[in-house]
């Protein structure tokens, strides 16, 4: 099922395989599609893709806008295969592993672990994270996909502390499950996070710890864009999550785990889609010179005013 009024949407930043990738997802997962291709003209970055489509009810959004941002497992998405929901779910899990492993890597191959009768681990040919995990009966019902964020390197340890701050921010927020680690489980620390899951504005989200040594840290290639309705709401999440002043550019900003955002008025996918060659033209000029979105002066260059 798709939510209409989903309030923050994953924003995936590729060199130059957008288009292909979302495809690709659409042809992997159920109830997938692509929704809409637009090109943005004249960027510093030249003419990019842009691309909106939704994975099993989960909207996303895409750009092809060159090799600047490295995807890593920092941001995956879990993908929840509910035996309690589908009959086929075992089938359709090893189905879309299969998919998903043309061409991409396994990190934690598919089989069965401690926290799992049927988990696996991939990132795909695009470089995208997936986590697929088999449910149990017992479970409370979670969406199919669900993003999730690896505290790792300075960052570890402070998964929990991160999912207070933004349940603390959004609205219409709940924490979920906790599983802390035991004692034993070196290298990492007992009592930090094994596993938590959280909701903000009735989207589930997922939180890890991990001291292992990774290679890898939050970066721009997965940001999270909230869509705001109005220039009030713009301002208080431009308050309360940017952290770094020199990432604050085109509505985009970096809170204090290194993790992006963006802050866009919600009406700014319609001007995308819809608006002419010129009306989006004059929108994109005018967002490339802010650093914090202007909703009046974004509508005033729609209109052309």
């Amino acid at each position: 099922m798709t939510s209409k009024n989903q309030i923050i949407v994953p924003h995936i930043w590729y060199d130059k395989d957008a288009v292909a990738a979302a495809h690709f997802y659409a042809s992997v997962f159920p109830d997938s599609r692509v929704t809409s291709v637009t090109t943005i003209r004249d960027t510093p970055s030249g003419d990019c893709d842009q691309v909106f489509f939704e994975i099993w009810g989960q909207k996303f959004m895409a750009i092809s806008a060159g090799p600047y941002f490295k995807l890593n497992p920092s941001v995956s998405f879990f993908v929840n295969f509910d035996p309690s929901r589908d009959k086929d779910a075992v089938e359709k899990m090893d189905e879309i592993w299969d998919k998903l492993s043309e061409g991409g890597t396994a990190l934690m191959p598919l089989g069965e672990y401690p926290f799992s009768k049927r988990f696996g681990w991939i990132q795909d040919k695009y470089g995208v994270s997936w986590q697929l995990m088999l449910m149990d009966a017992e479970d409370e019902e979670r969406p199919a996909i669900v993003p999730s964020f690896l505290f790792v390197g300075e960052n570890c340890g402070k998964a929990e502390e991160a999912m207070s701050f933004y349940l603390s921010v959004f609205n219409s927020s709940r924490q979920g499950l906790m599983t802390r680690y035991p004692a034993g489980m070196e290298p990492d620390q007992e009592g930090t996070i094994m596993f938590a899951d959280f909701m903000l504005e009735n989207q589930w989200f997922t939180v890890m710890d991990s001291a292992h040594n990774h290679e890898f840290a939050f970066n721009e290639a997965i940001s999270f864009m909230v869509k705001c309705e109005s220039q009030a709401e713009i301002d208080y999440f431009w308050e309360k999550l940017s952290a770094v002043p020199e990432a604050e550019q085109c509505g985009w900003l970096k809170d204090k785990y290194g993790i992006s955002w963006q802050i866009v008025p919600g009406g700014m996918d319609k001007m995308m889609k819809k608006g002419t060659p010129e009306q989006r033209a004059r929108v994109t000029k005018a967002f490339l010179k802010m650093k914090k979105f202007n909703l009046a002066a974004l509508r005033q260059a729609y209109e052309g005013e």
